[in-house]
């Protein structure tokens, strides 16, 4: 009888360890995906600023550059897309999009040293030029998030309890085509 008692204690030892194994592993892909979702959060309240700031932008510059209608135009359609973009891939190629608009305007209003000059424009240029460097700093930090958490879904095994629990992998925030080629305005 008590090899029973020592096979059975075996195995509830071997069931307490697997399930606690299981339990870690299941809470640790928690923790991550929340990570993950908390450094979404702070791309989105850095975009949310700049998607702010664009109206004071564009208005500060349109008293000065009328004939620039296309590049305002296009920046305030991509700010109004941007605010109505559902999901996180819509709002981050907007935002792609809309950097390199606000490049090109960059470009267009270093012809108007009037412009440059105002104070009102300097201030919203150096917000705007602040604002990006979060913007870029929140993406690489969402990104690194994105990474650890990928990693961790596809390792073994805890990608097994991962395709149980569905925590599926999560796409970068990766820059718009094009986002190399520096903005080129013609006069």
């Amino acid at each position: 009888m008590s090899k029973v008692w020592i096979v059975l204690g075996i195995l509830v030892l071997a069931v307490l360890l697997i399930g606690g194994s299981l339990v870690g592993t299941y809470n640790n892909l928690v923790t991550m995906n929340e990570a993950t979702d908390g450094a979404w959060a702070q791309v989105q309240t850095v975009l949310q600023r700049r998607y702010d700031l664009i109206p004071n932008l564009v208005n500060t510059v349109q008293g000065f550059a009328d004939q620039e209608r296309e590049v305002l135009t296009e920046v305030t359609r991509l700010r109004s897309q941007w605010g109505e973009a559902t999901t996180a891939n819509q709002q981050a190629g907007i935002a792609g999009q809309l950097e390199g608009a606000l490049g090109r305007l960059m470009v267009v209003m270093e012809s108007y040293p009037e412009l440059r000059s105002n104070q009102n424009f300097i201030m919203l240029q150096d917000e705007l030029a602040g604002t990006e460097n979060r913007v870029a700093t929140e993406r690489r930090r969402y990104n690194e998030a994105v990474q650890a958490y990928n990693t961790t879904v596809q390792r073994f095994p805890t990608n097994i309890v991962a395709n149980l629990a569905g925590f599926d992998q999560r796409e970068f925030f990766e820059a718009v085509a094009d986002a190399e080629q520096a903005p080129v305005v013609e006069f």
